[in-house]
């Protein structure tokens, strides 16, 4: 692009700006884009409300134009949901952008919409995971699968954050698979690398004795992430390991029942809950771990396990969405059936027992992921896959 050339104004639209995969990956594309003078970029996001913590606080820090759009909530309800397609639409009518963006279902959906209806040249939509799954009823499946059909045909291009999204989409006949693009979601990698100052500290932290073994699990406490399994599992493993003790780190609205259920048998005073930890320690954490499990029943390519990786770590991860794409079993980590608490076990106390094994898996694991997750990387290939939009 020519150096006198008017910048390129890009507006992205998600539900919410929390503490998550999705929404790290939508604030690393909006600064990494804002950082070159040919984009101009405008984030809407609807409010960052709940228990998970927020990146709003980042945004206004980085400079980014954010606006939030009170009405643009993740509940299906009729009426709001009406007046955010409304301020989405004149939106857009105003910043008159060449490109909209947009990630998670919602925002995807009426975001997509509000974009047709304004006559935006170019419309993107990123499935970070797809809203129908197996542990959803057949009336939503229903429904999440008839809008995923009914929006795919008013964006020119889908961006999946793993192969598996797009097979999983295409087999459901949201749209044909030359419409996909793959563009794994990028992270900072040097702060995971990196030995981080506060991980010789985080079990004192968080009362975990020296010398103990160190399971990790960093998840929002919410309903399909496995926490379940992980403490049933850990009763296993501490059966047979008992100096093992299980750090979850995250909050939720599973908390007080998690906390109930950790406070009994063998799992009583072996589990510590961080809740909520900044950003910036979560490579502390990772580095302070023997371990790290993620037992999340869907996810689109779960972004820890990448990190747990980066840092050095091996990682136990169910066989899920797009994990098999970085996680080779016994190659570098290992994966086991969604909901098998006996393989969960036993794959955690095979890495704990083979250390040097271990090590060397999570060395292959790091190899591997630096050369698809570095967000710069990620940053490149949407500036490309918008250029392609443009000349087209």
């Amino acid at each position: 692009m020519s150096d006198t050339a008017e910048p390129v104004h890009v507006v992205h639209v998600i539900t919410r700006l929390i503490l998550g995969g999705a929404q790290e990956n939508t604030l690393l594309t909006c600064e990494g884009l804002a950082a070159d003078p040919a984009w101009k970029v405008t984030l809407l996001s609807g409010p960052a409300e709940g228990p998970e913590g927020d990146l709003v606080s980042r945004a206004r820090r980085s400079g980014l134009d954010l606006r939030i759009i009170p009405t643009l909530q993740r509940e299906l309800h009729p009426i709001r949901d009406a007046a955010a397609l409304q301020s989405l639409f004149e939106a857009f009518q105003s910043l008159r952008p060449r490109i909209v963006h947009t990630h998670s279902s919602k925002a995807g959906f009426l975001g997509r919409l509000a974009a047709n209806w304004a006559g935006v040249p170019g419309v993107v939509h990123s499935i970070h995971g797809l809203p129908f799954h197996p542990y959803e009823s057949a009336w939503r499946n229903s429904l999440y699968r008839w809008c995923e059909r009914r929006a795919a045909g008013w964006a020119h291009r889908l961006v999946s954050v793993a192969d598996a999204m797009t097979d999983q989409a295409v087999a459901a006949g949201v749209a044909p698979r030359s419409k996909f693009i793959t563009i794994r979601s990028g992270m900072e990698m040097e702060t995971f690398e990196r030995p981080h100052p506060e991980a010789g500290s985080i079990r004192t932290r968080f009362g975990i004795p020296s010398g103990v073994d160190l399971v990790t699990c960093v998840a929002r406490l919410f309903p399909h992430k496995g926490h379940g399994d992980l403490l049933e599992a850990m009763e296993r493993v501490i059966g047979k390991r008992p100096a093992t003790h299980l750090l979850l780190v995250g909050d939720g609205i599973l908390r007080a029942s998690l906390e109930g259920r950790a406070s009994r048998g063998e799992l009583a005073g072996r589990v510590h809950f961080a809740g909520l930890v900044a950003p910036d320690l979560i490579p502390a954490c990772l580095q302070a771990s023997d371990v790290v499990v993620h037992p999340s029943y869907r996810e689109g390519l779960a972004r820890v396990i990448p990190q747990a990786l980066l840092a050095g770590k091996p990682v136990v991860s169910y066989d899920v969405d797009g994990a098999r794409e970085v996680v080779e079993d016994g190659v570098t980590g290992r994966r086991v059936r969604p909901g098998d608490v006996e393989a969960l076990a036993g794959a955690t106390l095979d890495l704990l027992a083979n250390r040097s094994g271990a090590a060397a898996m999570a060395e292959r694991g790091r190899v591997r992921c630096r050369g698809m997750f570095d967000h710069r990387k990620m940053v490149e290939e949407i500036k490309g896959c918008y250029l392609d939009l443009l000349r087209g």
